[in-house]
C-alpha cells in the first residue's frame, strides 16, 4: 500500500477556496483505481499540539499501488485541479510512503 501526505499552504486566505475546489474533485478521485483514502485534513482546536496554521491543510491519501498513484497524479482531473489552484497556493509538499 502507498501513503501520500500533501501539505498545502494557501496563499493568505485562500486556503477555503482551495478546499472548496477539492472537495468539488473528491468524487473523481473516489473513483479511480486503487483509491484507498483520499481527504483534506486542517489542525484541531485547542490542545498542545503543533499546528500547520490558518492557511494550510494536508491531503491524507492511501493507493493500491505506485501505479495507480502515477495514474491519479496523470489524471484529467487532477491536471484541471492544479490548473484551478495554481495561483492560490503558496507551498505544496507531497510525502509518498510505503508500510515499512
Amino acid at each position: 500500500m502507498i501513503h501520500v501526505i500533501a501539505i498545502i499552504t494557501a496563499k493568505p486566505g485562500k486556503r477555503d477556496e482551495i478546499l472548496k475546489n477539492f472537495k468539488a474533485n473528491v468524487p473523481a478521485v473516489h473513483a479511480e483505481k486503487g483509491c484507498i483514502e483520499y481527504g483534506a485534513t486542517v489542525d484541531t482546536d485547542g490542545g498542545p499540539f503543533a499546528k500547520f496554521g490558518p492557511d494550510t491543510f494536508v491531503v491524507i491519501e492511501k493507493w493500491d499501488s505506485m501505479d495507480d498513484l502515477k495514474a491519479h497524479g496523470a489524471s484529467a482531473h487532477m491536471k484541471a485541479y492544479g490548473e484551478k489552484n495554481k495561483d492560490l497556493v503558496a507551498t505544496r509538499a507531497v510525502h509518498v510512503l510505503q508500510n515499512a
